[in-house]
């Protein structure tokens, strides 16, 4: 059996399961979406939405190779501008990972054989000359990955605040970065400081 011949069985599984636990859960699938969160995540096979345990409808995704928030980025623009104005979602989830391919590649030369993959991740390559200084008091090249993939979701983050369709959302829309680690499986706030404050009442609140 093919990989792909036992994704479809699986699925078989998956649904029945779904099914004979709540028959009526596929009718209420099939007739509307209402996620609350837009999540903007990396391609990585190993980070899917699914760690927050996630059912399907309850996250609008878009997913590209380093959670990138590009600004001629047309894939991206179309989904937050659906997820904006149609969906009305109140939180947008930029998440990042640490042992990241696409962060590691942009601490190393360009290859040669992935020229698209050296374009995406050129924004990349400058916000690492830009934190040169602090990724270099860094230990080890691992280290200096996994810093770096904090660095880009919080520039990332500043990105979609400074969007005007993001300013003029309504309802207003909160914007949170997270990090992924594949060390222990957590995701973490990442502290900014023009959000941090909203973030950790929010987690409060949720504790509380």
């Amino acid at each position: 059996m093919t990989y792909p011949q036992r994704m479809l069985v699986e699925n078989l599984a998956w649904s029945d399961e779904i099914s004979i636990r709540d028959p009526a859960y596929f009718q209420r699938l099939a007739s509307n979406q209402r996620p609350n969160v837009l999540w903007i995540g990396c391609s990585d096979s190993r980070v899917p939405e699914a760690v927050t345990r996630a059912m399907p409808g309850e996250i609008f995704v878009h997913r590209n190779i380093a959670n990138l928030v590009g600004e001629h980025d047309d894939s991206l623009a179309s989904v937050l501008e659906y997820a904006i104005v149609v969906l009305r979602v109140q939180h947008i989830v930029v998440c990042g990972h640490h042992c990241c391919g696409g962060v590691q590649a942009a601490l190393r030369p360009p290859a040669a054989a992935l020229p698209n993959v050296n374009r995406r991740i050129d924004p990349i390559r400058r916000l690492a000359a830009l934190h040169a200084a602090e990724l270099r008091l860094l230990q080890g090249f691992g280290e200096r990955a996994d810093r770096l993939a904090e660095l880009n979701v919080l520039a990332q983050v500043q990105a979609l605040h400074a969007m005007p369709l993001v300013q003029s959302a309504q309802p207003h829309v909160q914007i949170h970065g997270w990090i992924f680690s594949m060390h222990d499986g957590r995701l973490k706030a990442l502290a900014h400081p023009e959000w941090a404050l909203n973030e950790t009442a929010d987690a409060h609140e949720a504790a509380g």
